[in-house]
This record gives structure tokens, sequence and C-alpha cells, in this order.
């Protein structure tokens, strides 16, 4: 199933990247009883709505970085929120040239991200344990991010965003996981409402809603794609 739904998102994959996605998921599965990390009945599910749910947009964000990087520069991405390392690992195994910041501020979870890195061997991603209040008041050393994304985390908002610009590089873009598109819609008719008093940075706030198309899975998938048009 893993492979198929691969295929199936048109993603280019190596000889690596089925075991290391494989031991991901035994990963979970060993600590999940434990630490409570996903909410799913079997390895059929946690395939599908969280490894193939977080690589549903690999594409997308693959171009993002494409249209601003030449060959042999190295983007830095974010994931807030982390949580399970999702969607940053997935991600992490399948964008191989781009350096992940997995942001978690619970410590046991935060544990878990630096276990499986280590079982996984992957050099292009490391742990920032802390929140994102904490990081927009003290940068991480890896710097801005020119990419940052998040899922199943917490409603758009101006204060959150506030906090996400500041860590954001210059052309930089938010990616938002997201479901239902009324539920979306109705979260952008509140940072527009409320952003001439909340949020007095970025300016020109432009967001793009993108369906996709997770393999197996029949629910409304979209990514929302927040940029400042300066």
């Amino acid at each position: 199933m893993l492979k198929e739904g691969l295929l199936k998102l048109g993603i280019n994959y190596d000889e690596k990247t089925i075991p290391l996605l494989t031991r991901y998921i035994e990963e979970i599965e060993l600590f999940n009883p434990a630490y409570g990390l996903v909410k799913v009945n079997d390895r059929k599910e946690l395939i599908i709505k969280h490894i193939l749910d977080s690589l549903a947009p690999v594409n997308i964000l693959n171009r993002l970085l494409k249209e601003r990087f030449d060959e042999g520069q190295i983007p830095a991405v974010a994931d807030i929120g982390s949580g399970a390392g999702l969607p940053g690992i997935p991600l992490a195994v399948c964008m191989p040239g781009a350096n992940f910041t997995l942001i978690e501020r619970m410590g046991r979870r935060a544990g878990f991200l630096r276990n499986v890195l280590a079982v996984l061997g992957l050099s292009n991603v490391c742990v920032e344990e802390k929140d994102i209040d904490e990081l927009a008041h003290k940068p991480t050393a890896k710097g801005s991010f020119n990419l940052i994304v998040f899922r199943a985390w917490k409603p758009l908002s101006p204060p959150l965003l506030k906090s996400l610009f500041t860590q954001l590089a210059p052309g930089g873009t938010i990616a938002a996981y997201k479901g239902r598109r009324e539920t979306i819609e109705e979260e952008i008719a509140g940072l527009a409402a409320k952003s001439t008093t909340v949020l007095t940075q970025p300016d020109n706030l432009t967001c793009e809603v993108i369906p996709l198309k997770v393999p197996f899975l029949e629910e409304e998938r979209h990514l929302v794609l927040i940029r400042s048009e300066k």
C-alpha cells in the first residue's frame, strides 16, 4: 500500500525511501501505546491518514523551493508542532535536498523524534524542543526558514501568523495542511477581519488554497499557501 500510494502521488523515490518510511511506521507503532502519538486502529490507517497525507503535497512543495533556489543550494524547512514527526519526517525522507527542523514543545515527543532520527539515520533533520512563542523571540540556530509547514496543529489566526512570519525568510512560504474547504474559508475570513488590528506584519498577505488527493482516503484535504507580497 505504501509503495502504491507513492506512485499514485507521483513521487519519485529511490531504494532507500520505502525501507525508511517502513521503519518510521514501526517506530510510531512501537511508541504509540505509551506516547499517544497518533489515533489509528491499524497500520493501514496509519499509512493512509498520516504518511500518505503528509506526503500528498510533496510535488507542490518541491516546486515552490525549486522556484527560489538554484541547484546546489539547500533550503531550510520547519515543521511546527511536529508531534510524531508529521509531516516533517515523511517529507524529509522524500525531499533529501532540503534541511528540516522539527519543532516540538513537549519533551517526551521531542525525545521520540530524536530517537527516530537516530534509528533512521536522517542527516537532513534536527529537533528543536521549543514552543512557537519561544521561537518568535529567540530564532533557532538554523536561522530563518524558507518554508514552514504544519499539520493538524492550530487554526489560522493573526497572532499565529505573526509569530510564524518572524521565522520566515524573505520570500518564504507558510504551508498549512487543512481539511474541509468550508473551515478554511472561515479561518481566512477571520484573518481578513482581524488583520488590521492584530496582525501588524506581514503586509499584503495572500492565501492560496490547493485541493489535495490523498490515495485511498475519501475525505477533503487542502494545502493553504500563505505569503507576504511586499
